[in-house]
């Protein structure tokens, strides 16, 4: 039982459970690349040749509607060849509306026969493996930038202190009233014969965050009924990570599995050996429990499972057909079970208190709200595929649909 004093325990739960099967440390890497790969072929466009000819347009949010394309056609001329006024005439400065004016910014259209624009253009699902990999290394560098910020106070103690006033409130304020079972209370009963039940969900935390992430990426860029719908999601995913990035780097928190024992959490996810390949090594942040992420995707997930339903919309996006009532059902115990299954993981491995996950909520709707800001940052995407002579693929996103329109 947690005492008021600091919420200490007496007798810290004992784990008798055999250690977890572990995967080999080429196992994980090795099931996201398959995954990737799996995607990209799945997402490719059907019908071009890398070394044919295929034409194609794609309609920024940020084009004026008399701008040029970034990709009008695909052209067979050598672009360093582009002299005088056949060059200018060809690729005009395409025209970005950004924060109320237009910018220019340069056309690349003039790089689409370039064989890594072709490649791109075949497998557009690279273009999503390549923010994603940056936004990961946002991730990394939180470590290295909170450490900084407090290297005079010492960040382990400041993520403790911050760990513990959590449990504070939960447990001792007035708002211990919407956490009736504590995160003691959810481990102690996975601990007492259900410790095999403990063992699964470690694997699971371990496993469903960065694999899960990426085949649901992969899987909605299929499906979705248009690239506009899919961008929404992905863009609200990303910003929720960039949200908690900051949270991360300004308010270490540590988890609860590695408060001092008196405070009667087990860390189950060393003793068991599921410590994801991704979360380990010196650039991990290991004091980055608030907000959760794990729930944070979950939560953003389960919404957009929710929406692909179709259970809760009148009207259907243009190609779309109305699912079974079967499908429907799936789908919505899918975005249901999805996130509360990590929310039990999360409290139930101690790697997260009961707030992280309510603020990844909030921080969940923030970056919905919030999600078009990405598209300010297009005229820098232009420059940067103007400096690797770089044509931006026209996405398969909804390509299926439209097929059958056909």
């Amino acid at each position: 039982m947690a005492s008021n004093d600091l919420n200490t325990v007496q007798d810290p739960p004992q784990w008798n459970s055999e250690p977890m099967f572990q995967l080999p440390s080429w196992g994980e890497p090795l099931i996201v690349f398959s995954i990737l790969v799996a995607s990209m072929i799945v997402t490719r466009r059907k019908g071009f040749r890398i070394l044919g000819k295929k034409k194609t347009s794609y309609d920024s949010l940020l084009d004026e509607p008399t701008s040029p394309h970034s990709s009008d056609e695909l052209l067979c001329y050598d672009a360093d060849s582009d002299e005088g006024l056949l060059g200018i005439s060809k690729h005009y400065p395409k025209r970005r509306r950004c924060c109320g004016t237009v910018v220019r910014t340069p056309n690349t259209s003039r790089f689409a026969s370039n064989i890594h624009s072709r490649i791109l253009m075949k497998f557009p699902f690279l273009i999503e493996m390549f923010y994603w990999i940056i936004t990961y290394i946002f991730y990394r560098l939180t470590k290295i930038v909170s450490t900084k910020i407090f290297s005079k106070i010492g960040i382990w103690d400041v993520a403790m202190e911050n760990g513990v006033r959590l449990l504070e409130i939960e447990e001792e304020s007035w708002l211990r009233i919407f956490f009736p079972l504590t995160e003691h209370n959810v481990q102690a009963w996975f601990m007492n014969g259900h410790q095999v039940l403990l063992t699964v969900l470690n694997r699971f935390y371990a496993l469903v965050h960065i694999p899960g992430t990426v085949g649901f990426i992969a899987w909605y860029y299929y499906v979705a009924p248009s690239h506009n719908t899919f961008a929404t999601a992905r863009r609200t995913l990303t910003l929720t990570n960039l949200f908690a990035f900051v949270t991360f780097t300004f308010y270490p928190c540590m988890p609860p599995r590695l408060l001092p024992k008196e405070y009667g959490f087990l860390d189950t996810v060393r003793h068991d050996n599921a410590q994801s390949i991704w979360m380990s090594g010196d650039y991990v942040n290991s004091l980055a429990a608030m907000p959760s992420m794990h729930f944070g995707y979950s939560f953003v997930i389960g919404c957009v499972l929710l929406y692909h339903s179709g259970i809760f919309r009148r009207t259907l996006e243009k190609g779309e057909t109305r699912m079974s009532r079967a499908w429907q059902i799936w789908y919505l115990f899918l975005a249901v079970a999805y996130p509360l299954s990590i929310l039990i993981t999360i409290v139930a491995t101690a790697n997260h208190y009961w707030l992280d996950a309510v603020v990844a909520v909030f921080v969940a709707f923030l970056a919905f709200l919030c999600n078009k800001i990405f598209i300010a940052l297009l005229p820098l995407e232009d420059l940067l595929l103007w400096a690797l002579r770089l044509e931006k693929p026209t996405p398969s996103t909804g390509e299926r649909y439209r097929n059958e329109r056909m």
